[in-house]
């Protein structure tokens, strides 16, 4: 299968729900940060697969923002897309929600994480260009060149 050379976001994002069972509580009774986290990193690897068309691996998490609890029975909703793209990584980012029966979401996490296409080896291999199509798809890309220097600055610092 041949490879694309631009994919839009629409193309990678993916939305996945999940309910909070009893194995998934930490010891006050709310969602497991660590299961979470899990979801999340799950959720950013398909989307780096999707987009790519290749497998991915994560290097690295730049922002994991708890911003309320979820608890026993809540449905967890997970959307990821990509906001940014260089020659083989892609920046996703994942927004987490709480629903309810209503088909109301309140904001739980947000996250940001960069994950690098491989090819059969083990090595870094190409990734599609983005295609940017709404003023939304353009902050991101924006904010995503911003991102990227922190973190280059903070690999040379050593962090």
């Amino acid at each position: 299968m041949e490879r694309k050379q631009e994919k839009t976001v629409a193309e990678s994002t993916i939305e996945q729900i999940y309910q909070v069972r009893p194995e998934h509580l930490n010891g006050a009774g709310r969602l497991f940060g660590g299961k979470l986290m899990e979801w999340i990193d799950e959720l950013a690897g398909l989307v780096g697969i999707r987009h790519s068309q290749t497998n991915v691996i994560t290097a690295s998490v730049d922002n994991l923002k708890f911003i309320r609890g979820a608890y026993l029975g809540d449905l967890i909703v997970l959307i990821g897309r990509p906001t940014f793209v260089g020659k083989t990584s892609i920046e996703v980012r994942v927004d987490t929600y709480t629903e309810n029966f209503d088909g109301i979401r309140k904001p739980i996490n947000r996250a940001y994480l960069t994950l690098v296409a491989i090819d059969e080896k083990g090595k870094p291999t190409a990734v599609p260009k983005l295609a940017i199509l709404t003023e939304s798809e353009k902050a991101e890309w924006e904010a995503g060149i911003k991102r990227r220097e922190i973190r280059q600055q903070r690999k040379e610092e050593g962090f």
